[in-house]
């Protein structure tokens, strides 16, 4: 399923040698206290009052330097584009053999080295302090207690070359495990009996062009002769280079690489897919005799237009690999077996071709490599998952969904008889897993929303549940002195008499006696639920404390509301969707706190479609408009985009086979331009490629409209960079302070 814009988690209070200090005990101000519980108005009762406060905010300047890394924070301030970007971001999270520990990433943007910084820490529940185990100069990833408990692993380039490395449980006696000079392992997993350790390598499978024609030295090692599509992905070029899974004995902390033995030789496929999926790919069973791994076994063409994900059993007595899916067409991935190994859980889409269909969970019987009847056990929930735990006991398994603009937890046993829900509230709900407490079961779960970045929370698995307990402050000293924003939920009524939930957002020290400008936020995906995510882009909390009111609406065609919602956008691009944001648009207008005269539409990618659709049908309603890697021309980004199983579905084939799909393409309304328009593009964006925000640029540059175009050319789709982020977001705000404020 493709990524929305929001991302993933963990984080921790830290000791004095973390970059993180301690918090600090809150500074007195003379403004009113305000109660979580009142920040969000989640329930469907009365609408919100904003929240009033009588003094203003002391702005933070965004013209703050790069290398300006430790200013003090003030006592009271709002929000802004520097702070955002330095806020330490949750990463992996893994729970030890015992089920009593955990351990987890954090990142920190290093806007001088242009990069991010990364620490491993370790917690254990329910006992006070967290420790510092990887410090930033060794860069892990991938961090993960070794079978026996005894050891960490971890891989670092610090040689140069990605490789495994172990300490011991206090961050001690940091040594290599493997020495491979050349090749880097980009990612790995112990087999349970502590004997075997599953890595990734790059393996050339196909030959370039110097190897094929060694006389012609002086071509471009970018040269490609290229015969069928999937020629490049995401933000990279097919190279003929595939990842791939070996094993290697292990003994006393050392892999023996003369071992390592190659499970898809020769096979010009990947293992983790690409472009964002990893060790979730493979798991090993509990008996350490199979490896499950989730590949896309097709090549070129055929790759470009499926969504044929399968899983695979190698049998490691027999050699032999064995494919587990074959008979359902869809995605089938993230395997996971049960802990005493009967029973294998994966996620699992029915139709072929489809990427954003309901993802449901699945159990099935497994002995000895054979896989019996699936069962969804999710079936009696119209939503889609997003992620699922097994519990300790194997009789349940935990499961996120998208839910009316939130991410929540629910279990299920895995008969698929009952379901039991175990989270509420404008949260989302990122990753869990199960740990022990006092021999009680719990889950570690990460949470975020509009208001706040991931942090760690402790969640009881019975109906007795006392809410989620936080278990780290992550930013908290960073954000302790900001005035938040209020987030409310807002129904609004649509042009076909249905219902859409928008969330508003509104300013710190909001007054409903002013006039405030207003953003209409338009999602992207197009299948990307506008849930409580925090994102370090589309941040809204930004956004309002930048004195702007915001309406994001779960328009027609994504996730949260059943399936028939999230499909009813296919080869409708232009239809109900466009209609559900003008609804939006339309009925938070009616406030008289809105300025009508100073409201915009922004989004990126199927949001950029959004604004360029809106741009020639909106009818005199916006002052401005802002697209990021927006699809323009629908023919053109049909031609040139790289997912076609993507397009296919969503527009019911190829525009010579379907044309009536493409009739409400944005450039067919450029006549109608008459408001100006930011254009943000990616040279590396290759699923919304360059050209589309080219295109637009030219279309508004000659109809003499104030335009501007930022360009990124070490970008892809999103925004990675740490300066680029700034040079965003100081793009974009400028952008509004001239043409709408």
């Amino acid at each position: 399923m493709r990524v929305s814009f929001s991302l993933i988690c963990a984080a921790c209070l830290l000791l004095t040698n973390s970059v993180i200090a301690q918090p600090k005990k809150a500074l007195k101000s003379n403004l009113p206290t305000v109660p979580e519980s009142s920040q969000i108005n989640f329930q469907n009762e009365a609408p919100l009052k904003p929240i009033i406060t009588e003094n203003p905010p002391t702005k933070m300047t965004s013209e703050r330097g790069l290398d300006d890394q430790n200013i003090a924070v003030p006592i009271v301030t709002t929000l802004d584009e520097m702070l955002l970007l330095r806020l330490h971001r949750l990463g992996e999270v893994v729970v030890a053999p015992d089920a009593k520990t955990i351990l987890f990433s954090v990142s920190t943007p290093d806007f001088t080295a242009n990069k991010s910084e990364t620490e491993v820490y370790s917690m254990t529940i329910g006992a006070s302090g967290k420790t510092l185990i990887i410090p930033k100069e060794y860069a892990a990833s991938s961090p993960k207690f070794r079978p026996d408990g005894k050891k960490i692993g971890f891989l670092t380039a610090k040689t140069g070359v990605m490789q495994l490395w172990e300490c011991d449980l206090n961050g001690s006696n940091p040594h290599a495990v493997s020495t491979n000079t050349k090749e880097d392992i980009e990612g790995f997993k112990y087999s349970p009996d502590g004997k075997k350790i599953a890595f990734f390598k790059t393996v050339q499978i196909e030959t370039t062009i110097k190897q094929r024609y060694p006389d012609l030295p002086k071509v471009s090692e970018d040269a490609r002769i290229i015969d069928g599509l999937n020629y490049r992905h995401w933000k990279t070029w097919e190279d003929g280079a595939y990842s791939h899974i070996f094993i290697a004995d292990y003994t006393d902390g050392k892999l023996n690489e003369a071992s390592a033995k190659d499970l898809m030789l020769g096979e010009a496929f990947d293992c983790p897919n690409p472009p964002d999926n990893g060790e979730e790919d493979l798991i090993w069973s509990p008996d350490s005799q199979f490896l499950v791994y989730a590949c896309k076994k097709e090549t070129a063409t055929a790759y470009a237009v499926s969504t044929d994900v399968n899983l695979y059993c190698y049998n490691l007595q027999t050699s032999k690999t064995t494919n587990l899916t074959s008979i359902n067409k869809g995605y089938d991935q993230q395997p996971s077996f049960s802990p005493d190994g009967s029973l294998l859980a994966w996620q699992s889409m029915q139709r072929a071709g489809y990427e954003s269909d309901k993802n449901r969970v699945m159990v099935a019987s497994f002995n000895k490599g054979v896989l019996g009847e699936p069962l969804e056990i999710t079936k009696s929930i119209d939503l889609t998952s997003t992620a699922y735990a097994w519990s300790a006991t194997g009789k349940n398994v935990y499961v996120i969904f998208v839910e009316r603009g939130t991410k929540q937890i629910y279990s299920f046993d895995t008969k698929g008889g009952t379901s039991q829900v175990l989270t509420q509230g404008a949260y989302d709900y990122n990753a869990i897993n199960p740990i022990l407490i006092n021999g009680k079961e719990q889950l570690v779960a990460t949470r975020c929303s509009m208001l706040e970045p991931n942090d760690l929370y402790l969640i009881s698995t019975t109906t007795s549940s006392q809410g989620a307990v936080k278990i780290t402050m992550l930013n908290d000293e960073l954000l302790q002195n900001q005035l938040k924003p209020t987030v409310q939920k807002r129904m609004v009524k649509i042009t076909d008499g249905k219902e859409e939930l928008c969330w508003v957002i509104y300013p710190p020290n909001f007054n409903p006696t002013k006039k405030y400008p207003t953003l209409l936020y338009c999602q992207g995906g197009p299948q990307s639920p506008v849930s409580q995510f925090w994102s370090y882009r589309w941040n809204f909390s930004l956004m309002a404390s930048k004195g702007y009111i915001i309406i994001a609406p779960n328009r027609r065609g994504l996730q949260g509301f059943g399936q028939a919602w999230n499909d009813a956008i296919q080869a409708d691009y232009g239809g109900q969707c466009m209609r559900d944001l003008l609804s939006a648009a339309d009925d938070i207008a009616k406030e008289n706190y809105i300025d009508k005269d100073k409201m915009a539409a922004v989004g990126a990618s199927f949001g950029g479609y959004s604004v360029y659709w809106l741009m020639g049908n909106h009818k005199k309603r916006f002052k401005t408009f802002i697209a990021h890697c927006g699809m323009f021309n629908m023919e053109s980004w049909y031609g040139t985009t790289e997912e076609l199983f993507f397009a296919n579905h969503d527009q019911k084939g190829a525009y010579w086979e379907n044309p009536a799909a493409y009739v409400g393409s944005p450039h067919r309304f450029v006549q109608n331009w008459d408001t100006p328009l930011l254009v943000i593009h990616n040279e590396k964006d290759f699923r919304v490629p360059i050209g589309e925000g080219m295109q637009a640029f030219t279309a508004a540059q000659l109809k003499g409209l104030k335009s501007r175009f930022l360009y990124l050319p070490d970008e892809g789709h999103h925004v990675s960079k740490p300066q680029n982020a700034i040079l965003w977001q100081r793009t974009f705000y400028a952008w509004l302070t001239e043409t709408l404020k």
